[in-house]
């Protein structure tokens, strides 16, 4: 591991220690995760959503990359809320007391840290052509597993509800009111909206890029010190093991697959094998953190797997790095 990717990941740890050590301390009161759980998904993140999709060049999105990457970890991700829903069906105390605690458990699976630690890492081994491949994944990673499992939280939420009243509602109906609530969305509009205004081909006045791109990068930070409070608020006991279960999927059999499917499918040059394998790897991302909050479901389990499969990620990088060939900048293959 070079020095670079251990500066990198020194700085994310001290400011999960330093959310910790506030947490401890009780600085900010009792409600401090909700709280900034609450603000980081209802003003920060709306706006680095709607920016990104709002300057996001299209036309420069390889398909096939996408799909070698998506394929496999939507996939994962969907198998995991499966069987977390079936779960919870046959025992419904081992997925939490929450009908939203499947979706968690999906996206807590297939959501990597493609930011704080994926964008210096690719910049580190794979250099600038190899960082460029990366950002086109990180461009949509956020709009695809957030969009996906915000739309099958709240058909599961709906469902409890209607479940719970012991009313009768059409599909037609249900379809509709899924439909509603997951538009009306602090995830699901800002990413429309900002599709809406890229559609026009016009550029962000300054003034609004500006402010939008203030409020977005408050949302590293923060997700960083609520992973710190939330881990002192719920620990580690109780949720170690499923958060292993976790950890192995998303450091270990998500970038196999990807290896797979990108090497023996779609046929990938050494470079984008090596760029796609190791962003599968990468451990649990913050904003499923801020998605167990929101719903209030599975937020230790959460926490733990943020935290075990980041220390995994540490010992299992250079594994991926010799599967894929490659621990320097790769020529990309005409």
């Amino acid at each position: 591991m070079t020095a670079e990717i251990a500066r990198q990941l020194a700085v994310l740890v001290l400011v999960v220690v330093v959310g910790w050590v506030v947490g401890r301390r009780r600085w900010l009161g009792p409600d401090a995760p909700k709280v900034l759980s609450d603000a980081t998904f209802f003003v920060f993140v709306p706006a680095l959503l709607f920016r990104t999709t709002a300057r996001l060049d299209l036309a420069r999105v390889d398909a096939g990359l996408l799909a070698a990457y998506f394929v496999p970890v939507v996939g994962l991700g969907l198998a995991a809320y499966a069987f977390a829903r079936w779960r919870r069906a046959a025992r419904p105390s081992t997925v939490a007391a929450s009908p939203a605690g499947p979706a968690v458990r999906g996206i807590t699976v297939a959501f990597g840290n493609s930011v704080q630690l994926g964008i210096p890492l690719a910049a580190a081994l794979f250099g600038e052509a190899g960082l460029a491949l990366h950002l086109s994944l990180v461009s949509i990673h956020g709009l695809v597993l957030l969009g996906l499992f915000t739309v099958l939280v709240e058909r599961d939420l709906g469902a409890a509800r209607r479940a719970a009243d012991g009313s009768t509602v059409s599909p037609l109906r249900s379809l509709a009111a899924t439909a509603r609530a997951t538009l009306i969305h602090p995830v699901i509009l800002p990413i429309l909206a900002g599709y809406a205004w890229n559609f026009t081909g016009l550029a962000l006045p300054a003034v609004a890029d500006e402010t939008l791109l203030l409020l977005g990068q408050a949302v590293v930070p923060l997700c960083l010190v609520l992973i710190g409070l939330s881990l002192a608020a719920y620990g580690l006991r109780g949720s170690v093991g499923s958060a292993l279960v976790v950890t192995t999927l998303k450091v270990a059999v998500a970038p196999l697959l990807v290896f797979a499917l990108g090497r023996h499918v779609f046929g990938l040059a050494p470079m984008p094998l090596a760029v796609l394998t190791v962003a599968a790897a990468l451990p649990v991302g913050s904003n499923p953190l801020l998605f167990a909050q929101r719903y209030d479901a599975l937020q230790a389990e959460t926490t733990s797997a943020i935290v075990v499969s980041t220390l995994a990620f540490v010992v299992t990088l250079p594994l991926w790095l010799a599967l894929v060939g490659t621990g320097a900048p790769v020529p990309v293959a005409p």
